[in-house]
């Protein structure tokens, strides 16, 4: 998961998302889902599956309308934790997949906050690169808010810089970028066709990386937006009256059956890992809603995992896709 601490974890067209969303060839099929118990589980991995491949005739497009020209992602690991190389390699293989090009720097651990800020800053004078992306987290001596400040905010695919986040907060103002996790969030809603304006949406959790903008993406299509967090004093009051709830506070099943309004839409972006002897490596990845109680209560609602994770990179792709569709002048 990108611009995450690691591990963290059809409809309306991508293009909804943002009045900038790049042209491509949809991927027409029906809306896949399961059913189980009274919820219609939302397969993330099925739509992910779609968007990728509309990210990849897009990019065959441009690269026949372009004289050869392709979308290109730049990626930062500093380190050698286990898990963020295998997120890195995760988005590699993605890019190679859609066609984009891919471009990687690795530094150890030790290396100096200038040292990666001079990398950064390489990439955003590369006209091949359209993305940049630092993986979190950095070693604790690197001061990761000045980094990602120093991403050109043209090539900033998190969507995490003050001027995006800044003018997605504001009606009439158009980021170039949204974060790739909430806006999978939406874009699981809006293949699926749960209804948004109008309606009664919380959000539980308020990080910068999922939480707040997912709350400015729901307002945005005109739902009533409310944020319980751990401040709040009656949570469950609140999220029951929720026509959608998207659980995003990191606290493992915190989200219980009874939280749930009848019929409702849950969106689970927590991944967690709960004991379980019967597991091969002894536990179960969970989410941040109670997936066995909600299931019974909600209309619609997404697995952990094969929910929202698959949405990160296809979003992180698209997002690359409409950097470079800028850069190169296209419409």
């Amino acid at each position: 998961m990108h611009a995450m601490h690691a591990p963290a974890l059809r409809g309306a067209s991508l293009a909804s998302s943002l009045k900038a969303s790049a042209p491509r060839a949809r991927v027409s099929r029906p809306v896949r889902s399961t059913i189980r118990a009274d919820a219609q589980v939302i397969d993330g991995k099925a739509i992910a599956a779609d968007v990728r491949e509309e990210v990849r005739l897009a990019v065959a497009a441009m690269k026949e309308k372009t004289g050869g020209k392709v979308p290109g992602l730049a990626v930062v690991l500093v380190g050698d934790r286990k898990d963020s190389e295998t997120y890195v390699r995760s988005k590699k293989k993605a890019c190679e997949e859609a066609g984009i090009q891919s471009f990687g720097t690795d530094l150890p651990g030790d290396a100096t906050e200038d040292e990666v800020l001079a990398v950064v800053q390489a990439y955003n004078a590369d006209p091949d690169v359209h993305g940049i992306l630092v993986q979190l987290p950095m070693p604790d001596h690197i001061d990761e808010e000045r980094v990602l400040g120093a991403i050109d905010y043209e090539k900033d695919v998190d969507g995490f810089h003050p001027l995006n986040i800044g003018r997605l907060s504001q009606r009439g103002r158009e980021p170039l970028f949204v974060p790739c996790t909430p806006r999978g969030c939406i874009e699981l809603l809006e293949r699926t066709g749960v209804p948004i304006a109008g309606k009664e949406a919380v959000v539980v959790g308020r990080s910068n990386v999922v939480g707040t903008p997912a709350a400015l993406l729901l307002q945005r299509r005109d739902a009533t937006v409310t944020i319980v967090h751990s401040k709040t004093p009656n949570s469950e009051e609140i999220v029951r009256r929720a026509d959608i709830v998207i659980a995003a506070c990191g606290r493992m099943e915190m989200v219980k059956g009874s939280w749930i309004k009848p019929g409702a839409a849950v969106i689970d972006v927590g991944i967690n890992a709960k004991d379980d002897p019967s597991k091969k490596h002894g536990y179960r990845l969970v989410g941040d809603a109670d997936y066995e109680e909600c299931s019974k209560v909600a209309g619609y609602i997404t697995p952990v995992p094969g929910g929202v994770g698959p949405m990160t990179i296809a979003i992180l792709l698209q997002n690359t896709l409409e950097g470079a569709t800028r850069a190169y002048g296209l419409k």
